[in-house]
């Protein structure tokens, strides 16, 4: 999973960034240490219920109302489930059950800690696509996005996509700055996101990368590219993106099973 650093990582990416001022919210440092926690067999029974609100209050020294907002993300995420008048339980205790959400970058700035946001380079119909795209998504001509990724205004990323003709018509009519891409996808334009392949490398970022990303020719990058399908097959989007790699990490957990 390629996901936003969090807890120490996270902080000292702000601190870079601000001088050392600043921390996530208290809220996201008590989730995050749930999560690890949790990871590592604790807070919960042998039967996988957590730690009960006034306990865990007790535990991390903080108000229930930062107990709930910390806990609320990870049921909504699927780590955890609430049972009316049992409690909140893992929903399982292999991890890989519960990583690899697929997530769009607001969606995941924003659960890290931070204000999303974007600088549009260019939006419209190009028949110029590489062969691969083209062969990707099936299409001769399709619709492409390419924007400066921003966290708390901090340019961190860029996101180059390309979506069929249709689908970027009607993304058209959004508001390509704040959007919430999957959930425009669903709720909006009536699509079945059914899985997305990712596959994430190293590259250096040539001069213009650079100067778009405030760093030096030829500093190293996390580069992703991930392809979205619907449930009946079609392809929805390619999204090919660059990232700092003081902001972003690359996670995987493996399991030896007899």
């Amino acid at each position: 999973m390629l996901a936003p650093m969090k807890g120490r990582a996270a902080r000292e990416a702000r601190a870079a960034k601000s001088g050392g001022a600043g921390a996530p919210p208290l809220h996201i440092q008590v989730r995050e240490a749930i999560r690890s926690q949790v990871r590592e067999g604790k807070l919960i029974d042998a039967d996988g219920r957590l730690m009960p609100e006034a306990e865990l209050v007790r535990h991390f020294g903080v108000s229930r109302i930062t107990i709930r907002h910390a806990i609320q993300p990870l049921v909504e995420e699927g780590m955890f489930a609430r049972e009316r008048g049992r409690g909140t339980f893992l929903k399982s205790n292999e991890p890989e059950n519960w990583l690899g959400r697929l997530m769009g970058f607001s969606e995941t700035i924003r659960d890290a800690g931070f204000e999303p946001g974007a600088r549009i380079l260019h939006q419209g119909m190009t028949n110029a696509h590489d062969d691969a795209a083209r062969e990707t998504l099936h299409e001769r001509a399709v619709w492409e996005l390419k924007r400066v990724r921003l966290a708390d205004s901090t340019p961190i990323a860029i996101e180059h996509a390309f979506y069929p003709p249709d689908i970027g018509l009607e993304l058209e009519k959004q508001d390509l700055v704040s959007i919430l891409m999957y959930r425009v996808f669903e709720e909006e334009l009536g699509l079945n996101i059914k899985e997305a392949s990712q596959s994430i490398s190293a590259t250096l970022a040539d001069e213009a990368t650079a100067g778009l990303l405030g760093i030096a020719p030829g500093d190293p990058l996390l580069a992703m590219e991930r392809l979205t399908i619907s449930t009946d097959g079609r392809p929805l989007e390619l999204l090919r993106s660059v990232y700092l790699p003081t902001y972003f990490r690359f996670t995987i957990n493996l399991t030896r099973r007899a």
